[in-house]
């Protein structure tokens, strides 16, 4: 082969990788903020999940293993596992092997009780928060599990908390409660997503934007969101019926906005909702709109984890969940059911997305079951089923290089 067409072979091999990064994803910068906008699929991740156990069994004679719509994961620095079983009130605390140990909290108002509490964190100390919506509070109770404290969110239901360098950091958005009870008016301004409080429930920051759609229901339900604190601060968001996933600083600044190409439509509501009702009672149809993601987390390596819906769920799916609200002597009251087809627990409807620390997609694995969450700690993951399953599928992360 002569020099000449050693140049032009050469040549050619870099303008195919030149032309498989374009291909892949577009990167553009506005308004001084990274956006990518991602292809489908990816390059291999060279990463793989090997089946652990699940956590929860409906089919059980076992009580402590029996969840109703489980929330929220946690683990401590020993391995044990605390499953926030929201319909139940309670806490359930397992090894790593996955042999139960305790039952923590019950229903109730008091210190330490819980109404169908959202969300359940760990800090450093083995010190144990608790969001407790239904109460309109977080529980701090100390690691043998007794309780310690409690901090009053006065202004609306704390949601989903995480604890991170002394901070409580809570993703803000309207309860169901604020939507039935009419708390918000179309006209108010949008809050910040994320709010940042102190060891004093003192504010120290807000920020993130919601998107307005220019309806108050639409508002509510497009703007809802899943988010993840890794232990350095940086807080990434990913959003349930937007085509959105953002990281940002731990003082608030966001670095990039990430999207990806989908199998469906998310540029309008396929119907809008309706509020009705009289003598205090309030019924609420929320809008139709395509959902996209269903949870977020952030592995050891900086590796972004976005549960992402291949396509939408068909009728004989479905699983919905009731909710009543009342005041009676100045005490409100919320009671959840479930209803729809809950014998049905695998579909092919998700996936998890992979994306490197800039918001560039790396690929994708099937799930073959339903995904409502994902929590990862250390080498695991964790999926949840919320309602079909109510229980917890564990994976290990496989490194294939």
């Amino acid at each position: 082969m002569s020099k000449g067409m050693r140049i032009i072979l050469y040549f050619g091999i870099v303008l195919m990788i030149i032309s498989g990064v374009s291909f892949s994803q577009k990167i553009e910068t506005k308004n001084g903020v990274r956006l990518i906008h991602n292809k489908k699929g990816g390059k291999d991740p060279a990463i793989s999940l090997e089946y652990v156990k699940n956590i929860g069994d409906l089919e059980s004679l076992d009580d402590n293993v029996l969840f109703y719509m489980p929330s929220d994961i946690a683990v401590d620095e020993d391995g044990n596992v605390y499953v926030l079983d929201s319909g139940n009130h309670r806490i359930q605390k397992f090894d790593r092997e996955g042999n139960f140990l305790a039952s923590l909290g019950r229903h109730g108002q008091g210190p330490g009780e819980f109404q169908y509490p959202q969300s359940i964190d760990i800090d450093t100390g083995g010190n144990i928060y608790v969001s407790d919506s239904g109460n309109q509070k977080v529980h701090v109770l100390k690691p043998d599990g007794t309780f310690d404290k409690d901090i009053r969110i006065s202004d609306e239901a704390p949601g989903k908390i995480r604890i991170r360098n002394g901070n409580l950091i809570q993703g803000k958005g309207a309860s169901m409660f604020s939507i039935q009870m009419g708390m918000m008016n179309q006209d108010e301004e949008l809050p910040k997503l994320i709010r940042v409080l102190d060891a004093a429930a003192e504010v120290r920051n807000e920020f993130g934007e919601q998107k307005d759609f220019k309806d108050f229901l639409v508002n509510r339900m497009g703007n809802r969101y899943h988010f993840f604190v890794d232990n350095d601060g940086y807080v990434y968001l990913a959003f349930d019926y937007q085509n959105r996933i953002e990281k940002y600083t731990p003082e608030g600044k966001i670095l990039w906005r990430s999207d990806r190409e989908l199998n469906y439509d998310v540029s309008a509501p396929k119907a809008k909702g309706s509020r009705s009702g009289s003598g205090g009672t309030m019924v609420v149809r929320m809008p139709e709109m395509n959902r996209v993601s269903s949870g977020i987390a952030v592995d050891d390596k900086g590796r972004v984890w976005v549960v992402t819906n291949r396509r939408q769920i068909k009728e004989d799916e479905k699983v919905e969940t009731n909710v009543s609200v009342s005041m009676m002597g100045g005490q409100r009251s919320t009671n959840y059911s479930v209803r729809g087809n809950t014998d049905i627990q695998e579909t092919d409807m998700y996936q998890l997305e992979i994306y490197d620390p800039d918001g560039i997609l790396l690929g994708t694995i099937q799930l073959d079951k339903f995904a409502d969450d994902i929590y990862i700690h250390k080498d695991r993951i964790y999926i949840l089923d919320r309602m079909h399953g109510m229980q917890y599928h564990e994976y290990k992360i496989i490194e294939n290089d």
